[in-house]
């Protein structure tokens, strides 16, 4: 199946590619962005600081370092404002631009995790019907195996209940 929604650690999934959900630094922060860098090790930050940061919406690869996947995509989501400063815009973005890399970089598996719906604060179920309709809409993507990793039970509920058919 090109798409499917699991409850998983992204840093132990064995895929070409990871997305991290990263602040515009790049340089490491709280929640999947620091649990990234640290199961990446030290190598990626290092890396991350010849980037330049990253403009929100946007996406950067790195990668893998100490990571089952070869690839980071880091990807900077919006914050929440109360959904009135184009932030359902910036998120479609962050996973149409982290699919570009991906298909550019010949990966055929990716994983996301589920982006800004942690400390950014954005609504868990507007940020997962964005996360699916952006990745069902990207032009070739029925052609990479593509996971949703979510930690949240909560998270994992709200998805079987929207999408009972990507929910494993």
């Amino acid at each position: 199946m090109p798409l499917r929604i699991i409850k998983a650690d992204i840093t132990a999934l064995n895929v070409d590619a990871i997305v991290n959900a990263a602040n515009q630094s790049l340089l490491g922060g709280g929640g999947v962005d620091g649990a990234i860098h640290k199961a990446a090790g030290p190598e990626l930050l290092e890396e991350c600081k010849t980037l330049g940061g990253c403009r929100t919406g946007g996406a950067k690869i790195t990668r893998g370092c100490n990571l089952p996947a070869k690839f980071i995509i880091h990807a900077v989501g919006p914050r929440w404002q109360g959904g009135k400063h184009g932030e359902p815009g910036l998120l479609r973005s962050c996973y149409e631009n982290s699919l570009r890399l991906a298909e550019k970089n010949g990966c055929k598996s990716l994983a996301f995790p589920l982006i800004s719906a942690g400390i950014y604060g954005y609504p868990k179920p507007d940020a997962l019907k964005i996360a699916v309709k952006s990745i069902r809409e990207f032009p070739g993507s029925d052609e990479m195996d593509i996971t949703l990793a979510v930690l949240d039970d909560d998270v994992m509920k709200l998805a079987r209940e929207i999408f009972p058919e990507l929910a494993e």
